[in-house]
């Protein structure tokens, strides 16, 4: 007989408490039931199960046996599941959360041509910056931005949300261009968040290892960024913002990157799945594809702080 299969038989027997009630659930006799455990019997030199003409119970050897052989059981079954799970195409509901900005910017386009890619998929994006709790609400994939603290979480590095300082080319010919960090609180800045004068907005660069923290002054704050940035483009002040995202307005010449050689605030950037939820290939494919377009990667060349650079003369112009 199939070790495995007598292996699952005995764990039906230990759990149901009976050789009839355990040949019901597998549809075997009871005669059947107790060829299995026989044949484990025979091959352990052991006996596994207490008989009685009312009651059995597991023998102290019977009682370890069943332990491991649940544990068994239990992988051989996820094995044949994801191996059946790997020969379909993604299909059914994906519940994702993310930040709201990333999840603007980066990740709704990236959902549409994954949703093209894959005709049989559904997604339901959640954006919101508080912190969820992807095993109480349902969350199959969370982007969570910052340090992770939860052990029950399996976590893919992506990107680091880098932030750079932008304006545009109307506000710095009006008012100048920064130097150093220093001089931003001489500046109109684009705060984000509501802050207090307890808990005041603050600014981070770094250069050649030396960190210079500003606190950043503005007549306009707000807790949604695409509000700054639209100020931004309006020549209103300085954001702080997406590196990802200012790129293109750097590229197109609508902003311009101040303090190019001074990086800016860098907060770690996961995709996260709750740990114990079976891989199904819904949920690997949509990670598979988020890290091949949003996983980490060495700087390359194009980048903004590249951009900037280039507008180096221009800015000297203005």
């Amino acid at each position: 007989m199939d070790r495995l299969t007598s292996m699952n038989v005995f764990v039906k027997v230990a759990e149901s408490g009976s050789f009839a009630a355990a040949a019901g659930q597998l549809q075997l006799s009871p005669q059947m039931v107790a060829k299995h455990i026989a044949t484990l019997e025979k091959h352990l030199g052991t006996l596994l199960l207490h008989r009685t003409t009312r009651r059995q119970s597991l023998t102290d050897v019977g009682r370890n046996y069943y332990e491991r052989c649940k544990i068994v059981v239990a992988e051989a079954q996820e094995a044949d599941a994801i191996a059946l799970d790997m020969q379909r195409r993604p299909s059914g509901t994906l519940k994702v959360s993310a930040p709201v900005t990333f999840g603007s910017f980066n990740l709704a386009p990236f959902v549409t041509r994954y949703l093209g890619q894959f005709p049989e998929m559904e997604v339901d994006l959640e954006l919101s910056d508080r912190l969820v709790d992807p095993f109480e609400e349902g969350y199959e994939v969370v982007i969570r931005i910052g340090e992770l603290a939860d052990s029950s979480i399996i976590a893919h590095p992506l990107q680091p949300y880098q932030l750079i300082a932008c304006a545009s080319p109307a506000y710095l010919a009006r008012h100048g261009v920064p130097a150093t960090p220093a001089e931003l609180v001489k500046h109109a800045c684009l705060v984000y968040g509501i802050w207090s004068p307890s808990k005041p907005c603050r600014w981070v660069f770094t250069r050649a290892g030396k960190t210079e923290e500003v606190h950043p002054q503005g007549r306009m704050r707000s807790n949604d960024w695409k509000a700054l940035l639209h100020a931004a483009l309006e020549g209103y002040g300085i954001t702080l913002g997406p590196a990802t995202i200012l790129a293109e307005e750097i590229r197109l010449g609508r902003l311009v990157q101040v303090l190019p050689d001074y990086a800016g605030p860098a907060r770690p950037m996961n995709l996260l799945i709750p740990a114990g939820r079976r891989q199904t290939v819904k949920i690997r494919s949509f990670v598979n594809a988020i890290l091949a377009e949003f996983g980490r990667y060495p700087p390359t060349a194009g980048s903004p702080g590249d951009l900037a650079r280039q507008q180096r003369n221009q800015l000297r112009q203005l």
